[in-house]
């Protein structure tokens, strides 16, 4: 995946951006969540890094290990929740189609914003049962990245829940290794060098 690639339009980028923003902070705990293979996962990450989204901090672990951890920034933190803020839209037209039984409008939103839905369900943006309800309307099987998510998407938050427990304890056993060089990371990351609103405006979102 090229460090070029337009995150406003990648799903996966999202996932995996919502996953760190939840305190899931390494690989291997983000593959299992979001339903990624690693190898993808990091591919995301080196993009998110690079763009500035997301800060890679090493430390030592359990006897010298080095570890990696990953924390959104606050630009990240901007873009994530303004995407969850558009999705949200979407979630609430496509309700009011279903709503109003206009499957024809239903159909035609969700040929258009289908990709989005892996993501929507992952960040609890859209109910399991409404978007298995909406397919079954419709006489759309699900894909199986929807198919995972929907049996274990609610395990999701629980997970990242885990995880920063073992985060805790992990810290608490090398807290000689938190330092001030966390502080230092995340501070010249944010100085919205590429983010200057060009290439997150409102038409970057376009579907």
């Amino acid at each position: 995946m090229s460090k070029e690639v337009n995150i406003g339009h990648s799903p996966n980028h999202f996932i995996v951006l919502d996953a760190i923003s939840r305190g899931i902070n390494n690989i291997d705990k983000i593959s299992r969540v979001a339903k990624l293979s690693k190898s993808e996962v990091e591919l995301i990450v080196n993009d998110l890094v690079f763009q500035r989204l997301v800060i890679s901090n090493e430390k030592r672990g359990f006897l010298g290990r080095k570890k990696i951890e990953l924390k959104i920034t606050e630009t990240g933190t901007s873009l994530l929740d303004n995407k969850k803020k558009e999705l949200q839209d979407k979630v609430q037209k496509m309700q009011q189609y279903y709503n109003n039984g206009d499957k024809s409008q239903l159909d035609s939103f969700m040929v258009s914003n289908r990709a989005w839905m892996p993501m929507m369900l992952f960040a609890g943006i859209m109910d399991i049962l409404f978007f298995t309800s909406m397919m079954s309307l419709l006489g759309l099987a699900l894909n199986p990245m929807e198919s995972s998510l929907s049996d274990g998407g609610t395990n999701a938050d629980n997970s990242g829940n885990a995880d920063n427990t073992s985060a805790d304890s992990d810290s608490n056993s090398d807290s000689s290794g938190v330092d001030s060089q966390d502080a230092g990371s995340d501070g010249g990351g944010f100085d919205g060098g590429g983010f200057d609103g060009g290439g997150f405006d409102g038409g970057g979102f376009g579907f």
